[in-house]
């Protein structure tokens, strides 16, 4: 359903097992940076009032998920450590060129966005099905079913502003340069790398 041409080796969960901190502190970061793209989409193309509409209940929603992760640092006794650089996203980044049209851009961005939600589900999917922890499994479980809503908002908005045979080959290849990063990744407990 979600496209990815790379799965995540299902040993990553091993790795987040034994710093459950790190990877809800990391959480908690990807959560706020949802809201901040959706803020962004909004200050960036205010004269789409669908996206607009859309991307208002997103951030609510993703500053609600931010508070969830937040009480479970909390309630466990921690407390939100520094924020980390995501060499996932920062990669994923640098794929489509710079420059070009605002209506390019905006469909970049919006790939960008559905791709880096899709892998969020996948790795939600996982913790909710491999997490020893029954409380945060049953809580990623929770989340799973948000971030695949998430992947196809952003993948219907690409679509409906762009050329659709376009979006669907910069889809693909963006899924394929995807799954070249993930050879590399999924050795440490952060939510994407």
């Amino acid at each position: 359903m979600l496209g990815l041409k790379l799965p995540t080796d299902s040993r990553w969960v091993n790795i987040v097992e034994k710093n459950i901190e790190e990877i809800l502190t990391d959480h908690a970061y990807c959560e706020q940076k949802a809201a901040s793209t959706a803020i962004s989409l909004i200050i960036g193309f205010p004269e789409k009032s669908e996206l607009v509409k859309e991307m208002t209940a997103l951030a609510r929603e993703e500053m609600g998920h931010f508070n969830m992760v937040h009480n479970k640092i909390v309630k466990r006794g921690w407390v939100l450590g520094r924020e980390r650089k995501d060499e996932y996203v920062l990669e994923l980044m640098k794929f489509f060129p710079k420059g070009g049209s605002r209506e390019t851009h905006l469909i970049h961005r919006l790939l960008y966005a559905a791709l880096i939600e899709a892998r969020s589900c996948e790795r939600f999917r996982l913790l909710s099905e491999e997490l020893d922890d029954a409380e945060l499994s049953e809580f990623y479980r929770s989340l799973m079913v948000s971030e695949a809503n998430h992947y196809t908002m952003f993948l219907k908005f690409a679509r409906k502003y762009g050329n659709r045979e376009e979006v669907d080959q910069k889809w693909e290849q963006l899924l394929e340069y995807e799954a070249k990063l993930m050879e590399n990744l999924g050795k440490r407990e952060t939510m994407h790398g």
